[in-house]
């Protein structure tokens, strides 16, 4: 058995370098709040990309990549709305101000 790990796994219950759970269902929502995190850190990377590719189609200039650009991002963004990433109301303000954007463009 050389070079298998064998040792027993360890969830760290801990937040900031403090055990807090001692109760089973704090330590489940330990583990589910830090899941739940790195999801919405990933769905809010995704949106700020799809936001970032719609104001570099306007400074280039290119109406049509910035329409098809901001179709991607709104729908980027209303499904993060539907997991509960952003308020609604964020998410109408993002929207909103990215085609008004577009909408100047010559």
């Amino acid at each position: 058995m050389s070079g298998l790990d064998v040792s027993p796994v360890y969830v760290d219950y801990s937040i900031g370098g403090r055990n807090v759970a001692n109760i089973k269902s704090a330590k489940k929502r330990i583990l589910v709040s830090e899941r739940n995190a790195e999801r919405n850190k990933a769905i809010k990377s995704g949106v700020k990309t799809s936001v970032k590719k719609v104001y570099s189609a306007i400074e280039s200039g290119d109406k049509a990549a910035a329409q098809s650009a901001l179709t991607a991002a709104t729908k980027s963004i209303d499904m993060a709305t539907s997991k509960g990433v952003y308020h609604k109301n964020t998410s109408s303000r993002k929207v909103s101000r990215m085609a008004q954007a577009v909408n100047k463009m010559d």
